[in-house]
């Protein structure tokens, strides 16, 4: 247990940090979700749409240190693969 007060206020910051931080990966994985069932439903439309938002959450979260911002590009880059490929086969 911490004992200094500023380790105290660590503590707290941490935990808030940490909070923060969960949500916004969850909602990055929730609409990376939403982008793999409109891949999977072979809607490009709609796979394009789900695509752009994915790449504002991703560029959003980036911006903060939540995420590495080429980890960010590593995701947008692979989902845009898949969706292009998509493109290819219809």
């Amino acid at each position: 247990m911490a004992h200094s007060l500023s380790a105290k206020k660590r503590i707290r910051q941490n935990e808030k940090s940490n909070t923060i931080n969960r949500a916004r990966k969850s909602r990055v994985k929730t609409q990376t979700k939403h982008l793999e069932d409109a891949i999977k439903s072979a809607d490009h439309a709609v796979a394009c749409e789900e695509l752009k938002n994915l790449s504002q959450k991703l560029d959003k979260v980036a911006s903060t240190s939540t995420m590495h911002k080429k980890t960010a590009a590593r995701k947008k880059s692979r989902m845009a693969k898949k969706v292009n490929a998509l493109k290819a086969k219809a």
